[in-house]
């Protein structure tokens, strides 16, 4: 069996359709966090990064001062690398931008999938991918518009987080229920 809340994750959150502006930038910024780590590392720090980072309400961490982020490079409920701490803040500020440009930083996102979840069959291991085409030019934008920690490997795995990729194993049994949760919600 493997851990609790690892499979809780699973079972309930990873590749659920997510639409909500506030959701969407606290996973950009928790798939950021994670690159050169595990998952796992990151998904037992999630709530200090809730408090942290104003539960991940951009307006507010777009104002977090040079000061705010010292004090939180010490705190041990963070991952304390300084290049993804301060890139929360840019993150937020790049996302405000994109939300003023363009209306909403779900329908920015959702359209480089033209608006509906890629639905994969994964059978083995080899057939899991790190990349698309669809991450390459998602990763691209973002780093356009000001983002960090926004390579096509971290955005992969943010679109498979969100639900634009579902890349459930074939066998799994939450592939078929997102599928079919998501065709009732349209």
């Amino acid at each position: 069996m493997g851990k609790p809340d690892y499979v809780a994750y699973h079972d309930e959150e990873w590749g659920v359709p997510v639409r909500d502006d506030r959701l969407l930038f606290e996973y950009l910024i928790l798939e950021g966090a994670q690159a050169g780590l595990s998952w796992y590392t990151v998904l037992k720090k999630r709530d200090a990064y809730r408090r942290a980072f104003a539960n991940f309400e951009a307006r507010k961490v777009a104002r977090f001062s040079p000061a705010r982020m010292d004090q939180l490079s010490r705190d041990a409920g963070l991952i304390r690398h300084r290049g993804k701490l301060n890139s929360v803040v840019t993150n937020a500020q790049a996302l405000l931008a994109t939300v003023d440009d363009v209306g909403s930083f779900s329908d920015y996102i959702w359209s480089f999938v033209h608006g509906r979840p890629i639905v994969n069959a994964p059978r083995q291991l080899s057939d899991y991918v790190a990349t698309s085409s669809e991450s390459d030019a998602l990763a691209r934008d973002l780093k356009k518009r000001g983002f960090k920690f926004v390579g096509s490997t971290i955005i992969y795995a943010y679109m498979q987080a969100v639900g634009m990729v579902n890349d459930h194993a074939h066998d799994c049994f939450r592939r078929q229920q997102i599928v079919d949760g998501y065709r009732r919600k349209k």
